[in-house]
């Protein structure tokens, strides 16, 4: 297995990890020079990757990769695999066996609150979601036409070490936003890794949600961060009252509770199923910090 990540993030370099044991070779792309050295420190080989010119390096990177997870957003411009002007995927990438994209749950709009599963139409609200259903749509039509299995990762609201509401509360920037009848989803970074490479050794392609048993209002996430730690619980801000960037607004403007169902049915068993267990868990290591 020769493990290719473009743009290995957060949730890419977690994937790295959970692919590395059974990887000749895992390879990861970043925009940043910065970032760089950290990607080296996880067992990446790094490559600068701006989404638009495929240096040397990477198109050699490409040429034997049998493995790839597509973590770039897409954009205006669409997916860059796609662009007007990328040379075909079948020249790019000619060992290609699986692939992995990772999109949002976004992608399913508002339910009001109910519940959506990977076969509920999708109506996205904001122009980002829009795009990655496009993108979703490109890599399923080439996986399909390729007859390489093509499996989409539909990601909750990600969150592990050094990215979580213990961090958020010893910064004073955690806040609790109260809409009525408000929840979201939400999943853990390394289950994120190991969901991945759960599909991927098994070569299976699809939609799939990936995303805790239980989607809860945010600011009960905030409250049961603030008793672990053992500090005050931020007062609660009416949602009408809050000052919040124009993207953090859209997010309360979508309203579901995600199934993982099809991921638990394929045998996947999620390390971390729901906040209450995950937080404990990331308070009692101290991994809460990150590196």
């Amino acid at each position: 297995m020769h493990v290719l990540i473009l743009g290995a993030g957060y949730s890419g370099t977690a994937i790295a990890k959970a692919l590395a044991p059974a990887a000749q070779s895992v390879t990861g792309t970043t925009r940043s020079p910065d970032k760089l050295p950290a990607l080296e420190a996880a067992g990446i080989e790094p490559l600068l990757f701006d989404g638009t010119t495929i240096s040397a390096e990477l198109a050699a990177a490409m040429g034997k990769a049998t493995h790839l997870i597509q973590s770039i957003a897409p954009g205006h411009e669409g997916d860059p695999m796609f662009r007007a002007g990328t040379p075909p995927l079948t020249d790019l990438l000619p060992k290609l066996e699986w692939v992995g994209y990772l999109s949002t749950v976004g992608v399913y709009g508002d339910h009001g609150g109910g519940w959506v599963t990977e076969e509920t139409p999708i109506k996205p609200v904001s122009q980002r979601s829009k795009e990655r259903v496009e993108a979703e749509n490109a890599w399923l039509d080439h996986g399909a036409r390729q007859g390489i299995p093509v499996a989409v990762l539909r990601l909750a609201g990600i969150y592990g070490p050094g990215r979580n509401a213990f961090r958020n509360l010893a910064e004073g920037t955690a806040r609790r936003v109260v809409k009525t009848n408000q929840v979201f989803n939400r999943i853990r970074v390394e289950d994120i890794g190991s969901a991945a490479a759960f599909l991927a050794s098994r070569g299976m392609g699809g939609v799939f949600n990936v995303t805790d048993d239980e989607p809860g209002p945010p600011q009960d996430v905030v409250a049961e961060a603030a008793r672990l730690m053992g500090v005050e619980t931020p007062p609660e801000i009416p949602f009408e009252a809050a000052d919040m960037s124009p993207m953090a607004r859209s997010f309360y403007g979508e309203n579901k509770r995600v199934s993982n169902q099809r991921l638990r049915q394929a045998g996947f068993d999620f390390a971390f199923p729901n906040y209450r267990a995950s937080l404990a868990q990331l308070w009692t290591s101290g991994i809460w910090r990150g590196e």
